[in-house]
């Protein structure tokens, strides 16, 4: 049965890492935001108190707490800004699931486990300049060549790609075999060799605090024993590893949703037109009613995932449904925050403007609120259903293994 409380373990973590962000992360965020200079040191300090690894078993190297342990440190660190949630989301996520759930125990303990132990940071290679949403159209290649593979092709809005020592990367074995050709790799940025070279994106909207790369490989050198899974299994890899990944999107927009909230509660009870707080104005009110009703219902959301997860059983329906409705109303609650600051919230020194410019890539990112959109009417109209796979998803954290899907 699903229950709310939390329980004070999680209580007590959550509150360990608000004081963190609000003391160690948020007083450089506005400086770093305005002069685009990401935070070289920002993994080490989420390392510091133990984030990496949150949710991965301790015989890994990691903390051994659950899913909802990963989404209210998410919701945490957005509450400061979207940058500090982006690093450690793409980490846990999406790079280190696709190697916990597919990787050998060799590669687990070979690769997992400094992951987990924040003695490395990784990232996720699929986006590419054809390929965004649409997987298939993937062009990056890997030939096989003895004990090695030679990964050629680009990678661009890749997350934390200029600091990451490991890169959860994508290529086709065979383009004529479209998604049947996908295949997974590790790829360490130590042994890549000169192939791999990564450049910073610079003038984004949004996400300016976040360090957001173009990978280039040529020929860049991977081992085969850093293949995760078989030929041919990248597409059900990357999928599954989405599938974590909007997780923590979605319980990233709470945060936004929450700060927007305080922040407009205390403008309205500070500002005052005519000798009266505007927080005593009927439309004022309004959004701020509206503010913390999103609030709540993405908090449901993502917890509703959270919980399905930790219990092994697949969410790919419910991580996508969080990540499009939570996405959206992060974007709408910043846009309403702006507009309760009036001429303030127009400039940057209001934190609503940075919010409405962070949460706009949140609807894009890790599928567009399109595909989701869409996957939520595929669901309803049946013609979608999440079918059990012989791959076997182990229980997270640390249970065992057990039966379930992606």
């Amino acid at each position: 049965m699903l229950d709310l409380e939390l329980g004070e373990q999680l209580e007590e973590f959550a509150r360990l890492i608000r004081d963190f962000a609000g003391q160690r992360l948020a007083p450089e965020i506005p400086a770093r935001d305005r002069d685009q200079e990401p935070d070289p040191e920002l993994f080490a300090k989420l390392a510091e108190v133990g984030l990496p690894g949150v949710c991965t078993p301790q015989r890994y190297g990691g903390a051994g707490m659950d899913w909802l342990a990963l989404g209210l440190a998410c919701e945490e660190l957005e509450y400061v800004d979207a940058s500090c949630r982006t690093a450690l989301s793409v980490h846990a996520g999406l790079c280190m699931t696709g190697i916990y759930q597919w990787g050998s125990e060799e590669q687990r303990q070979r690769l997992l486990r400094p992951l987990a132990e924040g003695r490395a940071q990784g990232c996720f290679g699929l986006t590419e300049p054809e390929a965004g949403s649409d997987v298939r159209a993937l062009r990056t290649r890997a030939r096989r060549e003895g004990d090695l593979y030679r990964l050629r092709g680009q990678k661009v809005w890749i997350s934390m790609g200029d600091f990451a020592e490991v890169f959860l990367v994508f290529a086709t074995v065979d383009p004529e075999r479209g998604t049947e050709g996908i295949t997974a790799f590790a790829v360490e940025r130590a042994l890549a060799g000169p192939g791999l070279r990564t450049q910073p994106i610079h003038d984004k909207y949004g996400l300016r605090a976040s360090d957001t790369a173009i990978v280039f490989l040529d020929d860049a050198l991977v081992p085969a024993a850093n293949r995760i899974g078989e030929e041919g299994e990248g597409f059900k890899v990357a999928m599954s590893c989405l599938d974590s990944g909007r997780y923590c999107v979605a319980s990233g927009a709470a945060g936004t949703i929450r700060a927007c909230l305080d922040l407009s509660v205390a403008y309205a009870r500070q500002r005052q037109v005519q000798g009266a707080e505007i927080g005593r104005l009927q439309l004022v009110q309004q959004m701020i009613a509206g503010m913390q009703r999103d609030y709540d219902i993405a908090r449901l959301l993502w917890i509703r995932a959270g919980w399905l997860k930790n219990r092994g059983r697949r969410s790919s329906r419910e991580s996508a449904l969080a990540k499009w409705v939570n996405s959206e109303r992060a974007n709408r609650c910043a846009d309403d925050a702006l507009q309760v600051h009036g001429a303030t919230g127009f400039s940057e020194e209001c934190q609503a403007a940075r919010y409405l410019r962070n949460s706009r890539a949140t609807m894009i990112y890790e599928g567009t609120r399109e595909v989701q959109t869409q996957l939520a009417a595929e669901y309803a109209l049946g013609y979608r259903r999440d079918r059990p796979l012989a791959h076997p998803l182990p229980a997270w954290p640390d249970e065992g293994p057990s039966e379930g899907s992606r």
